[in-house]
């Protein structure tokens, strides 16, 4: 297995704490990738139709700026995609930041975190925002409290 980054969006913390721990079982690099206007509660109010999130949510189209790109991305083999699951999908910062890449020949591996729902459509979203030759794992969905131990078996799983 070639150079490995593994890149997450977080809204609450949730998903960094897993993205981290899966950094450390993969031997891999570390992104954070953050929205260039950061999120506030109030953006994140499920409940609320005119909030941020469901704005974004309720537009395919939608694009969220991000804030920093990943420095030299062509070195990677291997990335991981991780963020939360947002009405049984990525949220669309995540289309963003693989439109902004060339992923040709390389492997890109979708993970979530939610607390109950599963990936949806999310692979057929996001495959979509990626060249034809990138090479697609199918994504993966964790509790919050996935273990070094659940995502190293992951990983070794890949077949990477």
């Amino acid at each position: 297995m070639g150079k490995t980054l593994v890149a997450y969006f977080s809204a609450t913390g949730t998903t960094e704490r897993l993205a981290r721990t899966l950094a450390e079982v993969a031997g891999a690099d570390l992104h954070g990738i953050e929205p260039a206007q950061p999120y506030t509660s109030a953006d994140l109010n499920w409940h609320d139709a005119r909030s941020r999130s469901s704005v974004e949510m309720n537009d395919p189209a939608s694009r969220p700026a991000i804030a920093s790109k990943v420095a030299d991305m062509e070195r990677y083999d291997t990335v991981f995609v991780g963020f939360p699951i947002w009405w049984y999908v990525a949220p669309t910062i995540i289309n963003t930041f693989l439109e902004a890449y060339d992923f040709s020949g390389k492997t890109v591996i979708p993970f979530a975190t939610s607390g109950g729902s599963g990936m949806g459509k999310t692979d057929a979203v996001l495959r979509k925002c990626c060249a034809s030759d990138t090479r697609w794992k199918p994504g993966r969905c964790f509790y919050a409290g996935a273990d070094a131990v659940t995502l190293r078996a992951w990983v070794e799983g890949l077949g990477l």
